[in-house]
């Protein structure tokens, strides 16, 4: 007999929130908090969407995400979450850079960032203090026309190497190439700029068990294995939502889907007026990711290389050879015993940014050895920094972009969401329908871990005004 995964559900709640990423998670919090009836539905059995974890034979555990975001985090877990949460979130000491064009270490903030300018790439400090400046005045509202290109050539000028010291680590985080308007790369690097990088001390795991206590004590009905068919609308209004196929009513719905598979799948285009859709069929997804998890056999060790090590044969720079199914270019993850107070294990997860079409089509057969090649490919590129890896693993596994499709249901695998032509479009859909609002990766900007937290912010303010 199949378990009732909604079972003792309430007729009707303020607001349902679809979908469990960060957005997802720190809006529910938010509003529950504010008074609010919630009801909080995950389709995985593990909340967190890309921000979560999961467990395989022999004590390994294996986080998603590249674990590494900017001190920010830290303020908002304690203003949106709560003390302990926010105590939990530890500086990354050791970034790495191993390319053809240059090698080196540094902590990725402010001052750090400059000495490596000055002393590395012979950057005038006045150049330097500019660009940082021009940065940090970036906002929503500049004019978006200007690319991230531009940008570097305004500053440096034909100088490849530099680029990349400055690009690759974003392009990592949420997708952005040289392409994409100059105000979403610039925010998201001030940001990291401040004071460095940082990761959750206990693993994603821990912090995500945390975050659901507290959701739970603060009243929010979090239901897991529960998947969303569709969103109940009754004259330009949001009526609830088919879950599990139960109705469920709704003053507000909050989806933490994908954009577009909440628009055209979850509401439906006749639910819009054709100028929104016309608007809505513009906004291009951005690319997935692929990871090798690599499991470290109990009893070995791995002396430190470096907490995240982005490393690239590529010869210079290049957002299409990042994406291409056989990149050179891919970041480790490094998770030592410290990671997980308490544990003597060590993981290794090796991240590289990928395109969907490359792996949708591919047989079967063909899909297996193409992931099997991805793994060997990465081991063959740990070796320079690990010697003898494959004696010292006992655990390997490859996601590819197909896995994100299945496990995040982001149309195409899209881990980090939408292009910034995104947000217009999420933050414009309660003018279409009344008590729809969408949080989660658009726009670049908020992908990662903290843009996404400070967007569920952003709309967990704009519910509480529209219920109020």
């Amino acid at each position: 007999m199949n378990r009732d995964w909604l079972k003792d559900t309430k007729s009707e709640y303020d607001v349902i929130v679809i979908g469990s990423g960060l957005a997802g998670l720190t809006c529910a919090n938010m509003l529950a908090k504010g008074g609010h009836s919630i009801l909080l539905l995950e389709h995985h059995y593990n909340l967190g969407g890309l921000a979560t974890w999961f467990k395989r034979k022999g004590g390994h555990i294996f986080d998603i995400s590249l674990h590494g975001f900017p001190v920010g985090m830290i303020k908002t877990c304690r203003k949106y979450w709560n003390p302990e949460i926010a105590d939990s979130i530890v500086q990354l000491k050791g970034i790495r850079l191993d390319n053809p064009q240059f090698s080196l270490t540094t902590t990725y903030d402010s001052d750090d960032f400059k000495r490596v300018m000055q002393e590395h790439f012979k950057i005038p400090r006045e150049t330097i203090d500019n660009f940082v400046s021009a940065l940090r005045g970036m906002n929503f509202y500049d004019d978006q026309t200007m690319t991230t290109r531009e940008l570097f050539e305004n500053f440096f000028p034909g100088r490849h190497d530099i680029v990349r010291m400055i690009m690759e680590p974003i392009t990592y985080a949420n997708g952005s190439t040289l392409d994409d308007p100059a105000i979403t790369y610039g925010i998201v690097f001030s940001n990291f700029l401040n004071k460095g990088v940082y990761t959750f001390q206990g693993g994603t795991d821990k912090i995500i068990g945390m975050m659901r206590a507290e959701l739970i004590k603060n009243g929010v009905d979090v239901r897991t294995k529960c998947l969303v068919g569709k969103i109940g609308i009754e004259d330009k209004k949001i009526a609830g939502v088919v879950a599990n196929g139960k109705m469920i009513k709704g003053k507000a719905v909050v989806s933490n889907g994908n954009l577009l598979s909440t628009i055209h799948k979850l509401v439906g285009d006749e639910n819009f007026s054709e100028s929104f859709i016309e608007e809505a069929k513009k906004v291009r997804l951005n690319n997935s990711s692929c990871q090798v998890y690599m499991g470290i056999k109990k009893g070995e060790k791995i002396d430190y290389i470096g907490d995240l090590l982005f490393t690239s044969e590529a010869e210079k720079f290049d957002s299409e050879e990042l994406r291409s199914k056989n990149t050179t270019s891919r970041t480790f993850s490094i998770y030592y015993p410290q990671t997980r107070p308490g544990s003597d294990m060590y993981s290794i997860v090796a991240s590289s940014n990928a395109n969907y079409n490359d792996w949708a089509n591919l047989s079967e057969e063909k899909y297996r050895a193409s992931k099997e090649e991805l793994i060997q490919r990465t081991l063959d590129a740990l070796e320079k920094y690990v010697p003898k890896i494959r004696d010292k693993v006992d655990y390997l596994e490859a996601a590819t972009p197909k896995t994100f499709q299945r496990y995040t249901l982001h149309l195409s695998g899209a881990s980090f969401g939408t292009k910034f032509e995104g947000l217009k479009i999420s933050m414009g859909l309660p003018k279409e329908i009344l008590g729809l609002f969408h949080t989660g990766s658009v726009g670049i900007i908020m992908s990662g871990w903290l843009g996404a937290a400070n967007y569920g912010v952003i709309v967990a303010n704009d519910v509480d005004k529209f219920l109020s």
